[in-house]
């Protein structure tokens, strides 16, 4: 199926969670990623259970903090 991770158009295997798609994608740190799907912030406790559709838009959001120079 299709779907688009970060605004890249990506093949991938059907019925992967997003638990699953952060394993293969190899997302480093993935407990500090959030996720959007279809433009909403996807719940933490809903990652393993949430099924990636052909034709979803998933973004990997990595928060940062940072400070005065």
């Amino acid at each position: 199926m299709i779907i688009h991770i970060n605004g890249e158009k990506e093949t991938i295997e059907a019925s992967l969670t997003v638990t699953q798609l952060l394993a293969h994608k190899q997302v480093k740190m993935p407990d500090m990623v959030s996720v959007e799907l279809n433009g909403d912030i996807l719940e933490r406790q809903f990652f393993d259970t949430t099924i990636i559709n052909d034709g979803d838009a998933v973004e990997f959001l990595y928060f940062m903090g940072g400070g005065q120079v």
